[in-house]
Parts: C-alpha cells; sequence; structure tokens
C-alpha cells in the first residue's frame, strides 16, 4: 500500500497540469492569466482540488511514519534556542568591554596626531627656513659671481644649480623676504646659459678647446648638458640640410649660369647654350657644400673630443659618459649618419626633379666621386692634428681637467669599426649615380667594337680603328683613378669590352678545312686568321702597355686587365692551333718516310763523299722553311709565334730520335748517312725557334744520341747520357736494330705498324708503360729460341736484359 501511494504521489507530480508549480519562476498571475485564457477553470479547479486532497493525505502520511523523528527534531531546537540564548549574553558581554577599550584609547590617539601634525609642520616650517637662508646667501655669492666675469661663470653654474636643487618640490611664491631674488636668480640663470652658448659657439668656431670645456662645464654644472649637446648638434644638422638643398636647387643654379633666366617668364631650366655654365655653377655649389659639410663635421667632431676627455672636477665624470648613458647612441656618429641620410635623400629628390642634374652626376660621377675623396681625406686629416693637438692642450692646462683616456686613439674618420664604415655611408648615397654612370660607360665602350665589327663584316679593325678603341678604354680608366673601387669597376667594365672584342673577333675566325692547309699558298681564310690574330696582338701589346702604366690602382683592377689579356692569349693560340697541328702532323708525316729508305748498306769504298743528307731530310728542311716563309712570317708577334713553332721543333726531334732508334736494319753506311741527318735536323728546326739551344732537352738529346751510332753495345749501355737525357726505353729501340731478325722489335712482336707504334708511345709516355712493352717482345725472343731448342741466345741480348733491369730499378725507385 505504501508503494501504491508513492506512485500515485510521483504520477501527481509528473502530471503536465502540476508541472507548473514546480518551477523556479513560478507566478501565480501568469498561471490564473493562462487557465481562464484556456476556459477551462471548472476542469482546473478541480484538478487542483484533487491535488491539494493527494498532498494533504500524502502529509498526514508522512507524518504519520515518522512521528517518533519529529519529536526528536522539536526537542532539539529548543536546547538550540537556549545555546543561542546564551551565546547572545556573552555578545553583549564582549561589546562592553570593547566600548570600555575604546574610551581609553581614542583619546590619548587624537592627542597624538594633533602632535605630530605639528611636528611636521615645524619641519615643513624649518626645512623652509633653511632653504631661504641658503637661497639668501647662495643668491648673495652669486652676485659676487656674476661681477667677476667669464672667470667665475663655472662656479656661478654651479650656484645656480644648487638654487634649482633649493627651489625643487616647495612653492615659494609670496615670500617677500626672498622675491627679489628669486628675480635676480632667473635672470643670472639667463645670462650664464646666454654666455655659455657664445663661449661654446666662439670655442667651436676657432677650434679651442679650453673654451669649449669651459662652456660644457657651465652646462654640466647648470645640469643641461645632455640637452644642450643634441640642441647644438641639431643645430649643425638643420644647418647641413638647408645647405644641401641650397646647393642642388634648380633655381638657384639657373640665375648662377644666366642671370637674365631670372626675368619674369622664363623657364627655370638650362637652355642648350649655357648647359656648360650650368654644370659649372653646379660644380662650384658642390665645392662650396663639401666646405660646409667638412667645417661642420670638424665642429661636431672637436665637441666630441673635448667631451671624451672632459671630466667634473668634483664627481670626476666624463662628460661623453653623461651623453651617452641610458643608451644614447655617439653624438659624432649619429650626427655623421644623418649627414649622409641627408645626402643621400636631397642628391636622390634633386636628380629626380632635374634631369639636368641627374644628367650631370651620372655623366660627371667621379668627379662628384672626387669631391666626396676629398672630403673623407681632409676629415682623416683633421682626426689625426685635432688627436695631437687635443693631447698637448690637456697637458697644458689643468684646469680644464682634460685626462688622456683609453678612447683617446678611437676616433670614427680613422678607427674603423666591424658593424659600421663611415667612409662606405658617404659614398652609399652616391650609389645609383655609379650604377647609372657604370652602365653608361659600358655602353660607351661597346659602341665602338659593334661599330667596327658589323653584322656579316669579315675583316678585322684596322689600325686606326684599333686606336680608337684603346683610347676609348684608356680614357675611362685615367678618370676613374680618383678611387680604388671605381677603377675596379671600370677595370672590370674594361675586361669585358675586350672580352667583346675577343668574341667579335672569334666569329670572324675561318675553321674550315682550308685554314689548316698546309700544301698550297695562303687561302684566303688563312689570311683573314692571321689578320685577326695581329689585331688580337697589337690590342694585347696596347693593354699590356696599359697596365704599366697603372701602378697606383688597386690589384684587383689589374688583374682584371690582366685576366683579359690572358683571354687575347687564349684565343690567339687558338686561332693558330688548327695550322701549327697541320704542320706537326706534316713533319711528322715526313720524319716518318726514313723507314722506306735503305739504311742498310756498307760503307762506301769510293772517294767521293756521300750525299750530305737523305732525301727526307731534304723534303722536311724544304717544308719547315716553307712554311716558317709562307705561312708564320706573316704574322706580327713574332714571340707568340717563336713560343709556338718551338714545341713543333721539339716534337720534331723527338720524333726524329725515336724513329732513328726504331730503324731496322742499320748498316756501317746507314750509320753515315743518318749522323749527316742528325747534323740537318739542327738546321731543319732552327727556322723554328730563335736558336736551337733554346730547345732544351730534345736539342741535348739530339746532341747526345747522335755519337752513340757508332759506339759498341757495351758502351751504349753504359753511356752516362742514359736515363737523364736518352730514356731507356730509345736505346733499347735502338739496340734491337744491332740484334738478329729473330730478336723482333715490339712492334714487330704485336703485329703494329711503325705509324701505331708511334701513336701507342705517344700515348704512353709513362717509360714505365714502355719498358713493360719492351720486356714482352724479349720474353717473346726467349720463349722463340727455347721453342727450337736453341742453345744461346744473341750476344746482345745479355746487354738489352741487364738494361732493361737496370731501367725497371730506377723506375721503382722514382
Amino acid at each position: 500500500m505504501e508503494d501504491r501511494r508513492e506512485a500515485s504521489t510521483k504520477s501527481l507530480l509528473k502530471d503536465e497540469c502540476y508541472a507548473d508549480f514546480l518551477t523556479e519562476d513560478f507566478d501565480v498571475k501568469t498561471y490564473t492569466a493562462q487557465a481562464i485564457h484556456h476556459a477551462v477553470i471548472a476542469e482546473q479547479l478541480a484538478k487542483l482540488a484533487q491535488g491539494i486532497s493527494q498532498l494533504d493525505k500524502e502529509l498526514h502520511s508522512q507524518v504519520v511514519a515518522r512521528h517518533e523523528d519529529l519529536l526528536s527534531q522539536a526537542t532539539g531546537i529548543e536546547s538550540l534556542e537556549g545555546v543561542l540564548q546564551m551565546m547572545q549574553t556573552r555578545i553583549s558581554a564582549l561589546q562592553a568591554a570593547v566600548d570600555r577599550i575604546r574610551t581609553k584609547i581614542v583619546d590619548p590617539y587624537n592627542r597624538i596626531v594633533g602632535r605630530i601634525t605639528q611636528l611636521s609642520r615645524l619641519q615643513v616650517a624649518c626645512d623652509l627656513l633653511r632653504r631661504i637662508i641658503r637661497i639668501l646667501y647662495l643668491s648673495k655669492r652669486l652676485q659676487g659671481q656674476l661681477q667677476g666675469g667669464s672667470r667665475e661663470i663655472t662656479k656661478a653654474a654651479q650656484s645656480l644649480n644648487e638654487l634649482d636643487y633649493l627651489s625643487q618640490g616647495v612653492d615659494l611664491s609670496g615670500i617677500e623676504v626672498i622675491e627679489s631674488d628669486l628675480v635676480l636668480i632667473s635672470r643670472a640663470r639667463i645670462e650664464v646659459e646666454n654666455q655659455a652658448k657664445r663661449f661654446l659657439e666662439q670655442g667651436m668656431e676657432i677650434q679651442n678647446p679650453s673654451q669649449v670645456g669651459t662652456a660644457l662645464q657651465v652646462f654640466f654644472n647648470l645640469g643641461t648638458l645632455r640637452e644642450t649637446i643634441s640642441s647644438v648638434v641639431g643645430g649643425y644638422r638643420t644647418s647641413i640640410q638647408e645647405k644641401i638643398t641650397a646647393a642642388l636647387d634648380i633655381k638657384g643654379l639657373t640665375q648662377l649660369a644666366n642671370p637674365r633666366a631670372a626675368a619674369p617668364g622664363r623657364a627655370l631650366i638650362p637652355t642648350p647654350g649655357n648647359t656648360a655654365a650650368f654644370r659649372a655653377a653646379l660644380w662650384t655649389n658642390l665645392e662650396k657644400l663639401m666646405d660646409q659639410i667638412c667645417a661642420a663635421c670638424r665642429q661636431v667632431q672637436h665637441l666630441q673630443k673635448v667631451l671624451m676627455k672632459k671630466r667634473d672636477p668634483v664627481t670626476h665624470i666624463c662628460f661623453m659618459d653623461e651623453i651617452i648613458k641610458d643608451g644614447h647612441p655617439d653624438i659624432l656618429c649619429t650626427f655623421w649618419n644623418d649627414v649622409t641620410n641627408t645626402l643621400s635623400e636631397e642628391f636622390h629628390k634633386a636628380s629626380e626633379a632635374s634631369s639636368f642634374l641627374k644628367q650631370a652626376f651620372e655623366g660627371e660621377y667621379p668627379k662628384l666621386l672626387r669631391l666626396y675623396n676629398e672630403l673623407w681625406r681632409r676629415l682623416q686629416q683633421y682626426s689625426a692634428s685635432l688627436q695631437a693637438s687635443l693631447t698637448s692642450a690637456g697637458g697644458m692646462d689643468a684646469s680644464l681637467d682634460i685626462i688622456a683616456t683609453e678612447t683617446d686613439s678611437q676616433d670614427l674618420f680613422t678607427s674603423g669599426k666591424m658593424d659600421y664604415n663611415p667612409e662606405k655611408a658617404l659614398k652609399d648615397s652616391l650609389r645609383p649615380f655609379e650604377a647609372a654612370y657604370l652602365s653608361k660607360s659600358l655602353s660607351r665602350l661597346f659602341d665602338p667594337i659593334n661599330l667596327v665589327f658589323p653584322v656579316g663584316g669579315h675583316n678585322p679593325p684596322s689600325s686606326d680603328e684599333l686606336d680608337s678603341i684603346l683610347k676609348t678604354v684608356s680614357r675611362p680608366l685615367n678618370v676613374a683613378s680618383v678611387d680604388p673601387n671605381l677603377s675596379l669597376a671600370v677595370a672590370k667594365n674594361a675586361a669585358k669590352t675586350i672580352q667583346l672584342f675577343c668574341v667579335k673577333s672569334e666569329q670572324l675566325l675561318c675553321t674550315q678545312a682550308d685554314a689548316s692547309q698546309v700544301i698550297g699558298p695562303l687561302t684566303e681564310g688563312q689570311r683573314r686568321n692571321v689578320t685577326v690574330v695581329n689585331s688580337l696582338y697589337s690590342l694585347q701589346q696596347a693593354v699590356t702597355k696599359m697596365l704599366s702604366g697603372m701602378g697606383s690602382c688597386p690589384a684587383g683592377a689589374t688583374n682584371a686587365l690582366s685576366s683579359s689579356v690572358e683571354e687575347v692569349q687564349a684565343l690567339m693560340s687558338s686561332a693558330v692551333l688548327p695550322l701549327l697541328q697541320s704542320v706537326s702532323d706534316s713533319i711528322e708525316a715526313i720524319i716518318i718516310t726514313l723507314h722506306q729508305e735503305d739504311f742498310s748498306g756498307p760503307l762506301s769504298s769510293s772517294h767521293k763523299p756521300d750525299v750530305p743528307c737523305s732525301l727526307y731530310m731534304k723534303e722536311l728542311q724544304g717544308f719547315i722553311s716553307r712554311v716558317m716563309t709562307d705561312y708564320f712570317r706573316l704574322f706580327q708577334c713574332i714571340d707568340f709565334i717563336y713560343d709556338s713553332t718551338e714545341s713543333i721543333a721539339r716534337r720534331a726531334i723527338e720524333l726524329f730520335v725515336r724513329h732513328t732508334s726504331l730503324l731496322r736494319p742499320l748498316g756501317e753506311g746507314g750509320k753515315m748517312r743518318l749522323a749527316a741527318d742528325f747534323a740537318q735536323m739542327e738546321m731543319a728546326v732552327t727556322p723554328l725557334c730563335r736558336r736551337v739551344s733554346d730547345l732544351g732537352k730534345p736539342y741535348r738529346m739530339l746532341r747526345s744520341f747522335r755519337p752513340l751510332l757508332f759506339q759498341t753495345s757495351e758502351l751504349i749501355a753504359s753511356s752516362q747520357a742514359l736515363g737523364d737525357l736518352i730514356p731507356y726505353s730509345t736505346l733499347l729501340h735502338f739496340l734491337f736494330s744491332r740484334a738478329p731478325s729473330e730478336l723482333k722489335s715490339p712492334h714487330q712482336a704485336s703485329e703494329w705498324s711503325i705509324a701505331r707504334y708511334s701513336q701507342w708511345l705517344d700515348d704512353h709516355p709513362a717509360e714505365r708503360d714502355r719498358l713493360a712493352l719492351l720486356r714482352g717482345a724479349l720474353e717473346a725472343y726467349v720463349q722463340s729460341v727455347r721453342a727450337r731448342q736453341g742453345k744461346e741466345f744473341a750476344p746482345i741480348y745479355p746487354i738489352m736484359l741487364q738494361l732493361l733491369q737496370r731501367a725497371a730499378a730506377q723506375e721503382i725507385r722514382a
């Protein structure tokens, strides 16, 4: 039954009709209005009556079910009321005790507060009286110091500083006893400040460190040192900006160039007739501007030097430390940075506003750069002289308290800082003009090159045209000597010009087959190549001469031009290389024909002398003589040609010695002919070189090999020239000619032709490879002897084997 009652109660609470009564914001009027609106009042009243009845029953059942608990709760409430009554009694007693204590404390407290107020007012009055007494005393002393003039001005400033300190934090107005003194102090401060400013201006103008130091001491004593320095430097900065603007003012320049142009209605632009006068006025203004900037920088520099050395005699504080503390930058560095930024901005504005100014700056940039360099040089010179003068001045005038410090040698214009380059900052303002000048200069350098090398042309420039090109190249180099960086940039442009000349010349070169022919007369293509090489040679000589006169230029400039000269040399070499290669190949082809002649004959028994040389030698001499006459004598670069043909001569001698050593069979008569050929070989290569002795080792090998023709094999193996002048492989080849036919030469054992074997020797210049091939030929001979069951070897074999072993041992040691 209990469960059934609880279920009915829950169902009642869940009914939508009673759900509104459970909400927190239930409102009777709102509920009633809704019930009336829905016109179900009777039904709602019935439900409400039913719910009230149900709730009454539920309350009655709850009271009956929990009767004992409710009685115990009622008893507990009565006990709680008793406890609360006791607490109320104790609270009343505590309140009465607090009231008694308050009556004992408040009156003494009020009396103490009154006494403290009296004491603080007495203290304020005493402090004010002390200030008034001190002000009266200092005012009287100040009057005496003012009468002392400039000698007492620093003391007067110190008195004023103390008076300012006494006036801080208090109101001295209305005190009659010091009213006149306050007026005097105010006037005295203005007078001292004005006098100190005059001292500072005069001292900076005449560069007097004592006067500047006195003025700075006054401002330090007044407590306005930092503000005064900022004002002075700011004044110089403003003055410089105004002077830069005035110097670049197109209106003023036009009036200077043509006073009549200032008439009403006349345009303020230079006319073609007075452009020269306009530019003269511009450069005059710029020279004056550089003087003004130099003077301003000197004065600021002098001010900074005195600030760096001057110390207060009382506190010993360095004035510069006082200026730059709290993160304030170095005044000279800041001033210089502002000057360079102003120059950059004003020059940019002026060039943008006037095309004439832009043309002047870009066209005559070296002249502008020279003014900048002169300004920088003067500032550096002044820095050095200022350091010496201030040091001596500090030692002579102890009253200045100028003390040498570790920062004496630190100066913006003489000691380079890693993080800031003042000279670069100055020249950076000209970067746009430098870039335009270099671009136009390069264009002017390229113009004559493109003019003398027209599209479709086949002839190199004439000597007059080449002279004009060289003058065009040398002119900007001479003008750029005012600055090392400009010299380097212009030298690079000149190098590009020379490179362009080389490119144009290379396009004229004939690279077809007739350019390297040496059979017939000189072809048109070969004549053109000779003319191109001669033109390149003239250019090379002129640039080399130009380099010799550039002693004061930076190394980078001379290196750039030297590299271009090397490119000219390389082009000349590539131009003559096909002809040289053809000559060398023809000489080799002639020498190799000696194997077609018979050298196996015995010594002639007749008393008639044999022919002085062989047929191939006659052909070789005639060919070399003809080549030098018909082809190489047309080149003007004699030394260059000799440097090239001497390598041909060395190659010819080496080939001659090689093929004579490979010649077999060789009889006594053949030896005599070869001896004559050796002598004629010297004469054959003579046209290819200045002196035959200049050929070096190949020539000495030729002279050393000739006597070996008639020596025995044992003497040949012990020759002093072996290994040093004559390679072991060459002598081993020669010993094969004295061996029986069974002992085959390396090319015979390999079944190669003479030409192929000679090519193999060229491809394997290492002595180790050649000796290995020779060893293979000797081993093949040993095997052939053993195959036929021979009992002994040829007498020459042990000598050759011993020589081969010596050569191998020497190679191992090497």
